[in-house]
């Protein structure tokens, strides 16, 4: 057992790697995304307002191995190619960038109507109020949830192994089939995601109780 254990750590580590540069790069492009779409969601272009509603119930309503294989598959169909690791990101970033959208739109809507009016007052145009003004208090506003749509991206990245990527999920199945023992191994990558997510919900429960006594 213990053999087993030290002779697939090397590998699982190696996907654990993976997972991790995967998971920062679909971070930084879903929250860009989920704020852009946001943005548009709450604004005064019927047009953006459109096409953000679109963008988010759709890949809110399907799932997202289906964006996956569309964007690796689909990409080659037209004629062009596509890497896993990018392919990875994009489709991760699109699908939870819908999601993290949602969590954008509730805080930008929950910030009072009266900070807009009073910043209009002070001289402010509506470009430094939302970035001087709206956006500070809305990341106060939403990071728990946000921090919990990042945990639920870091697993969703075992789903890109369904197209060949070599992260921690995929590293795991290739252990399982050559060697069995799935019990282990699989308990070994659950073990994994357990470390990089845990200390993430700790962070957000222990700041969202710091901000609760604060305030």
């Amino acid at each position: 057992m213990n053999d087993l254990i030290f002779s697939s750590l090397p590998l699982l580590l190696q996907g654990l790697l993976i997972t991790l540069i995967l998971s920062l790069a679909a971070i930084v492009g879903s929250t860009l995304l989920g704020l852009l779409a946001a943005v548009l969601r709450t604004s005064q272009l019927p047009v953006g307002k459109q096409i953000a509603q679109v963008y988010t119930e759709l890949f809110r309503g399907t799932p997202v191995l289906i964006t996956l294989m569309f964007i690796y598959f689909g990409v080659a169909y037209f004629g062009y190619e596509i890497n896993l690791f990018a392919a990875g990101i994009l489709g991760l970033s699109i699908y939870q960038g819908a999601y993290i959208a949602e969590v954008f739109r509730a805080g930008i809507e929950a910030v009072p109507k009266g900070q807009w009016e009073v910043s209009w007052i002070l001289g402010l145009n509506k470009r430094q109020t939302f970035f001087n003004v709206v956006l500070p208090q809305t990341r106060r506003i939403v990071l728990p949830p946000l921090v919990g749509q990042y945990l639920s991206l870091i697993k969703d990245t075992s789903i890109v192994s369904m197209i060949g990527m070599s992260e921690l999920m995929h590293q795991g199945q290739a252990i399982v089939d050559r060697v069995g023992q799935p019990v282990v191994i699989y308990g070994l990558v659950s073990l994994l995601y357990f470390v990089i997510c845990f200390p993430l919900s700790r962070w957000v429960q222990h700041a969202s109780q710091t901000r609760s006594q604060l305030s």
